[in-house]
């Protein structure tokens, strides 16, 4: 999987399209991705003993990968990733806009 949890990304399709948020987790069995302000839904919660105030919350859903993009800084856009091995055997993640490692 292209992303990594802490990365910055932009939200390219959906309803929250040209949003930029960080990513909080990572589930990569079904390529989805939770991504902080991002597909926010209202959960009814009961209350519990975890939860004394009970009511509604919201919360952010899961987005699918391939709605994702990894946000260049410097290019200041959405750009895809390209692996490159190094000499040392490591593979390292590289923007396809500007060339320059990720990792």
């Amino acid at each position: 999987m292209h992303i990594k949890k802490g990365d910055t990304v932009i939200v390219v399709a959906g309803k929250d399209k040209g949003k930029k948020g960080k990513v909080l987790s990572v589930n990569p069995k079904t390529e989805r991705i939770i991504v902080e302000n991002v597909n926010m839904v209202t959960k009814h919660q009961k209350p519990s003993m975890k939860v004394q105030q009970g009511g509604r919350i919201h919360k952010e859903a899961a987005i699918h990968v391939s709605n994702v993009l990894l946000y260049d800084a410097k290019a200041k856009a959405g750009t895809r990733i390209r692996y490159k091995a190094l000499e040392n055997g490591n593979k390292v993640r590289v923007s396809v806009k500007t060339g320059e490692v990720i990792d």
